[in-house]
């Protein structure tokens, strides 16, 4: 078991885990290392075979039928009264404040996506306030501290402004042994992902991430960690393509493998990609 649960918070035995389709097709390691953290600290993990997209692509397009028709997809996936923990900022925001805004004409509709909603939890901040693993490190973990590492963290822009998880993936890291913060410039700015907005204008997004590369790699930073799957894929692929002339760039990876990483998980991933 890696965590104690914090004073006044109540574990839940079991929960619902809504991988994002970004992970479950694109960087499955990371949807493996959230569960395997839950399941460390004592909590069942329920997963639905039949979840798909939260919508996000469609509605920030401007597909508003589409989106509901993918979101209303996912309300029969939560039929008992469990939290649903997300593993990605942007995707929680969509189920938690625009879901429900979705089924707004429909009263049936909008009263069960707002009953969806006030049980969804971005994985960073059940894995401080539920699990506790920003309160305790494992003292055999401290003990065998591995190397230092400066750490620079990346929150997407919805999620950083709809789900202020920055602040619970600060907490995560601070907890970590051998983890050394360093903030980039302009922080809260975007890398240029964007969803859809990166196919639509490649030039714009392009500079953007490169943008954000350059501020990483001022920073001094071992390692890029995002708790968002379509950031680190935007910039891991950007940083691929750069390394391929001999610059050195960090690598990037997913909050929940690289928590799993520094608390000795073997098989945790190294990157968002191999």
């Amino acid at each position: 078991m890696y965590s104690s649960t914090p004073p006044g918070q109540s574990r839940p035995q079991r929960v619902y885990f809504f991988s994002t389709c970004l992970v479950d097709v694109m960087a499955p390691q990371a949807g493996m290392d959230a569960i395997a953290l839950l399941r460390g600290a004592g909590v069942e993990v329920d997963f639905s075979q039949a979840q798909s997209c939260c919508g996000q692509p469609a509605y920030t397009s401007g597909y508003t039928d589409e989106a509901r028709r993918v979101a209303l997809a996912q309300l029969e996936l939560f039929p008992e009264p469990w939290p649903i923990v997300v593993p990605s900022g942007s995707c929680a925001g969509m189920m938690v404040h625009h879901w429900p805004r979705l089924f707004a004409d429909d009263a049936a509709l909008a009263a069960r996506a707002q009953a969806v909603a006030q049980r969804v939890v971005e994985f960073s901040a059940f894995a401080r306030d539920v699990l506790g693993l920003a309160e305790v490190a494992p003292a055999d973990v401290a003990a065998t501290a591995p190397l230092s590492l400066k750490v620079a963290l990346h929150t997407s822009c919805s999620a950083r402004r709809e789900m202020g998880t920055h602040e619970p993936s600060q907490a995560l890291l601070r907890a970590l042994p051998g983890v050394e913060i360093v903030e980039q410039a302009r922080v809260a700015e975007c890398c240029g992902f964007g969803g859809t907005f990166s196919a639509r204008h490649p030039a714009i997004s392009g500079a953007m991430v490169h943008d954000k590369l350059n501020s990483i790699r001022d920073c001094g930073a071992d390692v890029l960690v995002s708790a968002d799957c379509g950031c680190l894929l935007n910039m891991h692929h950007a940083a691929e393509k750069r390394r391929a002339t001999g610059e050195r760039l960090p690598r990037c990876v997913h909050l929940a493998s690289f928590v799993r990483e520094r608390l000795g998980a073997d098989d945790a991933a190294q990157q968002v990609t191999d």
